[in-house]
């Protein structure tokens, strides 16, 4: 069925803080309810370099795999993890007195070479004093224009709302065979062992009905998301990505057009044996290129330059801006208000 309209998100990586307040309140307002959805995360903020949330999700595989019968389902207890509590009594004394216990400790204690859950790798990066480096990857499911999860399905349980192209799953016809969790190559549909069905992100279409930003958006901290429709041409999702040119797609090269852009994150300079500042970036810009692009058929030395075209891009609006300039590109990078960000 042709849609409508498209409903986009562009997110500002530069501006993420990696504190978690899209996760929780995704959890708490989605997943925090029902039974068999632990594990989920309809959005979680991931740090890169790092396994990622399922982990290896980049290399689990999709619908495009040539040998899609055979891609792995993520395991609940070893991809996701199980979760754990911390001791917090002992560590953190509300009511006066001595802690107990210097360290948060989790518990039951991960063990073992598959120990994993979500965040597991938060915060450690690449690279060694003074040039390691990491940063925040937010993700939720895409709503891709050609989702793959909706060509997996032989229930033909999922499907594309055609006033804003928002991916849903009728959870009356899903009978959890899984194949939608196969071919999404994101890894963004989880499969709910009591239920016995998919779920997913909805994109809070509740919030988009009543033109309000989607919850994880609208909690962000960072204030880093900006939503609206890709048809739009006054909105600034739109002039992030079809005007200045400085969002792209997550790897675009799985051939599902997805609707969830991110413009990559700047890189201070790397200092040299010596001390001194150099002119190389502390994140390798060919990591950058093999995550971000803008089409599935963009070569990989396209891709570089088009990282190092919106670093320069950004930069030259700053310059301008800091000698007394204005700036377009600048006003909305630092929109404040909710009218500026969500434009639906």
């Amino acid at each position: 069925m042709p849609i409508m309209k498209q409903i986009r998100m562009v997110a500002d990586l530069n501006k993420c803080l990696g504190c978690q307040t899209c996760t929780m309140s995704c959890k708490t307002m989605w997943t925090d309810r029902n039974q068999g959805q632990t594990h989920m995360y309809w959005i979680n903020v991931e740090t890169r370099p790092g396994k990622g949330y399922p982990k290896n999700w980049e290399t689990q595989g999709g619908w495009f795999t040539a040998d899609r019968n055979n891609i792995p389902l993520p395991n609940i207890n070893e991809d996701y993890g199980a979760p754990w509590e911390y001791n917090h009594h002992e560590v953190l004394k509300t009511e006066g007195g001595d802690s107990q216990a210097s360290n948060l400790i989790p518990s039951p204690v991960p063990s073992g070479s598959n120990a994993y859950a979500s965040n597991w790798d938060e915060d450690v990066g690449k690279g060694t004093f003074p040039n390691s480096y990491y940063f925040y990857l937010p993700r939720i499911c895409n709503h891709c224009t050609d989702p793959p999860c909706l060509e997996a399905c032989p229930r033909q349980a999922i499907y594309k709302r055609k006033e804003d192209g928002i991916v849903l799953i009728d959870p009356k016809r899903c009978r959890g065979y899984r194949y939608c969790i196969k071919g999404c190559p994101y890894k963004k549909i989880y499969y709910n062992p009591v239920e016995k069905i998919s779920q997913k992100c909805i994109f809070c279409y509740p919030r988009i009905e009543q033109r309000k930003g989607n919850f994880c958006a609208a909690q962000c901290v960072g204030r880093i998301y900006w939503v609206g429709y890709a048809e739009d041409a006054n909105s600034n999702v739109y002039k992030l990505v079809n005007k200045w040119k400085v969002a792209l797609r997550l790897h675009p090269e799985y051939k599902t057009e997805p609707n969830v852009f991110y413009i990559p994150p700047l890189s201070p300079p790397t200092y040299s044996f010596a001390g001194k500042l150099t002119t190389s970036p502390r994140i390798p810009i060919e990591m950058l290129a093999k995550m971000f692009g803008d089409t599935y058929d963009q070569s990989y030395d396209q891709r570089v330059a088009r990282i190092r075209q919106i670093s320069d891009i950004i930069q030259s609006e700053r310059e301008k801006v800091s000698s007394g300039g204005s700036s377009e590109l600048i006003d909305i990078l630092i929109s404040r208000s909710e009218t500026e960000r969500f434009q639906l």
